[in-house]
């Protein structure tokens, strides 16, 4: 147990990581665009997110959604720049592999904790966590910087008519997903780097032989 106190703050720290990347994928604030026209979108910002984007508007354009107008990307649509379609791909790995990385980092400190000692039932355990923390991490971190530099560069997006939207914001900036994602990323790639720090201790019969 005393050698395994990075071990368990990997494990907090990869849960915490693994919450944020699940929030940072359902967030839609992930690209905030200033528009001039506030005709449909009355309140001149409207949020791109990985899944959707929504918007502010007094005319009531969508009855389901009261005065918020949110039109859902589908996997037919092309307008969709490579940047979106990656994040979904990607923080769907992440996800993926960041509850692996717990399970593995689970196993390991109950064994660690139940007292079985054998090197086989922990050390490799807090190995493969550690893979899996790094490997969530890094798939974080790419749609995250690509969207930043997206966001940097104002970039546009050619929605059809139907979305309300202009092809171009006036101006944008980086929205609240981003940011939880970058946390995310710091969480998790520490969590994989204390779980591979992990060395199983040396016992007297490990000595002897």
């Amino acid at each position: 147990v005393s050698t395994s106190h990075l071990q368990l703050a990997a494990f907090a720290l990869g849960t915490i990581g693994w919450i944020l990347c699940t929030v940072s994928m359902g967030v839609v604030e992930w690209r905030v665009w200033h528009v001039d026209n506030t005709t449909v979108i009355s309140s001149g910002i409207a949020w791109v997110g990985i899944w959707k984007v929504c918007f502010i508007s007094y005319l009531h354009v969508s009855p389901g959604y009261r005065e918020q107008f949110c039109h859902k990307f589908s996997g037919y649509d092309s307008f969709i720049p490579h940047e979106i379609y990656t994040a979904q791909g990607l923080l769907m790995i992440a996800m993926f592999m960041g509850l692996l990385g717990l399970v593995a980092t689970i196993f390991a400190l109950r064994n660690v904790y139940m007292g079985i000692t054998h090197k086989t039932l922990i050390a490799p355990f807090f190995l493969v966590g550690g893979f899996f923390y790094i490997f969530a991490g890094l798939c974080v971190l790419i749609p995250v910087s690509w969207n930043f530099y997206s966001v940097t560069h104002n970039q546009s997006i050619a929605f059809p008519p139907s979305y309300y939207m202009p092809s171009s914001p006036v101006a944008q900036e980086a929205g609240a997903a981003i940011p939880v994602g970058i946390v995310a990323v710091i969480l998790l790639l520490l969590s994989g780097a204390f779980s591979l720090s992990y060395r199983f201790p040396m016992t007297a019969n490990t000595i002897m032989k």
